[in-house]
């Protein structure tokens, strides 16, 4: 399976959507709390362009937001 990352905040409603569709999926991911971690925040920011978040990198296919269908594709799921 290609290597997930997610940036994410806490409080993110969306991050949490994401999380959890990773997790019913039986997707391991890495995430990276860019409300704390100023290192991250900028790599995020330098990849993509996007302030907001989630910004989920699949294998170098960046996916910005919870996009379900776009997921699925770039995970190769059903």
């Amino acid at each position: 399976m290609k290597p997930v990352t997610i940036y994410s905040t806490p409080t993110c409603v969306y991050c949490n959507m994401a999380k959890n569709f990773f997790k019913a999926n039986n997707v391991s991911y890495t995430e990276f709390d860019v409300a704390n971690d100023m290192d991250k925040r900028k790599e995020m920011i330098d990849k993509t362009g996007q302030m907001g978040v989630p910004v989920i990198d699949i294998g170098g296919e960046v996916v910005v937001g919870f996009d379900e269908p776009k997921l699925r594709t770039a995970l190769a799921l059903a």
